[in-house]
């Protein structure tokens, strides 16, 4: 404890005597000081005790002391200290009445003890005080440590909540509480979410103070700190007390947020390991050695490997502005490097999404980072694969009013999910996930899953330049015919395709006789040097009808 006026008034070498404000002096002291100024207020801090002779005062002035205590007190002096035999053979009454009437403590020192004693008193104790808060400082960091050695992360959360006299929280990447100490904290700390989802958007280190209800009986106040030493924090810490830490209790939060910062940077390394061990079992469960792969990855990935599991496989590229200037000079490159580094962004972020999900519900999930691409295994109807169709769908939410942007611009993400599959089909379903990647590309999407391409029409995919072309050129001839007003070729050919060659049904659609009909594919088979009994002819024609089916027919209808 720092040393207080009783502290002092009980000291036996300074024989002080208390003459006002006995029920004030469990005040703590901050520092001894002298001044005989008539107004020292501006060269005070609060916390002093003022040690005066009334040397340039009238002490017998009852309103000059009256001003003068009222201005101590409102400066934050906690007591003053009046030396008698010097000036006054007594303290003046003025002053004591003075310093009743505004509770500031008035001590009565003595002439044999001089100020000099009592300010070596106060320096004295601050040390003792100081010490006594570095050495528990030092046995805090220990039991921490030892703690964070033999119980891990949430023994450590313990002994930091004991030293505190409070509580403390861990939260992951993604703001999730991991754990709590107490455990009436948790429903505390889960409230405290979006502070520290704010507090983590934020470079590392960075740190807060929030305040709010706390425990079952009192409010606290809580100090957010982001963990880890990358660009993006890969942990936050909370620690909730009645009051601001001291010195003891701010060196065991300090050493908290160390130890657990190794923690984190030890968890991160081992990540990498396990991520460069995923990307083997991947490239074996992708050229058909299940049971290699199941070796290699051993009790790692759980029962991952041998239940039905989803494939996801996600994007991102960099916005046209840094495609454009990918080769241009120097500082366009800057700009294209800073590009690159954003477009990793919503990868990182979707990889923590999921194994925060994964790490939650307690299931196995394989993530391995490929340049611009990541590629997931995920337990099928597990957390992860549900978390992705989250983060997907806030993603959709998130974008501007008036249609969906392209992929690909700002570095957006793009993702694609395979059916359910075994170890055995993972190759099947990688080139699963990749379809429904390029149809959210092309569609631009965030995500589709390769259920839905088969449960959906195929239509959609025709809305693409190469197809278009593709029924431009092999229609051009009959559009062009029929412009001539020499028949109605185009209308002619759809309506008999959509009948299956029945020429009585597609005459009767058209309003011609069958022979009209006849007469007409035949010019058609003529003008295209193409035979209507191929089924692939037939096939082609009626996509290409329907791939212009929304214009008037192909890019240009009249001769060049």
């Amino acid at each position: 404890m720092p040393p207080t006026l009783a502290s002092l008034v009980h000291h036996s070498a300074l024989k002080l005597t208390v003459r006002a404000g006995e029920d004030r002096l469990d005040v703590p002291v901050r520092w001894a000081h002298v001044s005989e100024l008539a107004d020292p207020v501006p060269y005070m801090e609060g916390g002093e005790l003022l040690l005066i002779t009334a040397l340039k005062l009238d002490a017998e002035d009852p309103e000059a002391m009256r001003r003068y205590v009222r201005r101590l007190a409102g400066a934050g002096v906690v007591g003053l200290g009046f030396a008698v035999g010097v000036n006054y053979d007594e303290v003046p009454a003025a002053l004591v009445d003075a310093a009743a009437q505004e509770g500031l403590p008035l001590l009565e020192v003595p002439r044999r003890t001089p100020f000099l004693a009592i300010s070596k008193a106060v320096s004295a104790a601050i040390a003792a005080d100081q010490y006594r808060a570095v050495t528990a400082g030092f046995a805090a960091q220990r039991e921490l440590t030892r703690q964070a050695l033999t119980a891990g992360p949430e023994g450590l959360l313990a002994a930091l909540a004991q030293q505190v006299d409070g509580w403390a929280a861990l939260y992951d990447a993604s703001g999730a509480v991991v754990a709590t100490a107490p455990e009436w904290a948790g429903r505390r700390a889960a409230r405290l979410t979006a502070e520290v989802e704010r507090l983590q958007e934020r470079p590392a280190p960075a740190s807060s103070v929030v305040g709010g209800p706390g425990g079952p009986d009192a409010d606290d106040r809580v100090e957010l700190h982001s963990l880890g030493t990358g660009r993006r924090p890969r942990a936050a810490l909370a620690v909730g007390t009645a009051a601001a830490p001291g010195t003891a209790e701010r060196y065991a939060v300090h050493s908290a947020i160390a130890l657990l910062t190794l923690i984190t940077e030890r968890s991160r390394s081992l990540h990498a390991a396990e991520q460069r061990i995923g990307a083997a079992v991947l490239r074996m469960l992708l050229a058909g050695e299940p049971d290699h792969a199941r070796a290699v990855a051993g009790d790692l990935y759980g029962e991952l490997l041998d239940a039905p599991f989803r494939m996801i496989v996600a994007e991102a590229a960099p916005g046209p502005a840094a495609r454009a200037h990918t080769d241009g000079p120097a500082p366009a490159r800057g700009a294209a490097a800073k590009s690159a580094e954003a477009t990793g962004a919503p990868l990182d972020a979707l990889a923590e999404a999921l194994e925060a999900a994964a790490a939650r519900s307690g299931e196995a999930v394989l993530v391995v980072p490929e340049g611009e691409r990541l590629v997931v295994l995920a337990p099928d109807g597990g957390a992860a694969v549900t978390a992705c169709a989250d983060f997907a769908a806030a993603l959709e939410a998130g974008r501007p009013a008036g249609g969906a942007r392209e992929a690909g611009d700002d570095g957006e993400l793009v993702v694609g999910l395979s059916a359910p599959a075994g170890p055995i089909a993972a190759a099947s379903a990688y080139k699963q996930a990749e379809q429904a990647l390029s149809v959210a590309r092309r569609r631009g999407r965030v995500c589709v899953e390769h259920e839905q391409l088969a449960a959906g029409s195929v239509l959609p995919l025709l809305a693409d330049d190469a197809v278009r072309a593709f029924a431009d050129g092999l229609l051009r001839a009959l559009y062009e015919h029929d412009a001539t007003g020499r028949g109605d070729l185009v209308a002619s050919l759809r309506a008999w395709l959509s009948r299956h060659g029945q020429w009585d049904a597609a005459a009767a659609d058209l309003g011609v006789h069958r022979h009209t009909l006849r007469y007409r594919m035949r010019r058609v088979e003529e003008i295209l040097g193409r035979s209507l009994d191929d089924p692939d002819v037939r096939m082609e024609l009626w996509l290409a009808l329907k791939a212009t089916s929304s214009d008037q027919g192909p890019g240009a209808h009249t001769r060049p």
